[in-house]
């Protein structure tokens, strides 16, 4: 999940190298953390939180044989 939530957040951005993506595995989940430029996040979040919730949406769907939840969370 590190790998796809790192490539879409590159391309969005306009500083594609300050993109920064943690995986940290628990129990029964995995917390998927994203971190970005300040200037791009206005561009990660989108719009009412649009693109951060088709971001939440895509992993969610990439994830549904997985027998563990994935967590996109965006950090400031």
């Amino acid at each position: 999940m590190k790998e796809l939530v790192e490539f879409i957040a590159r391309s969005l951005v306009e500083s594609p190298d300050e993109v920064v993506v943690t995986e940290t595995e628990t129990g029964d989940s995995i917390l998927v953390e994203l971190k970005v430029a300040e200037a791009d996040m206005g561009k990660v979040i989108g719009r009412q939180g649009r693109i951060a919730k088709a971001i939440r949406a895509v992993v969610k769907a990439a994830s549904a044989g997985s027998e563990k939840k994935v967590i996109v969370k965006i950090l400031d």
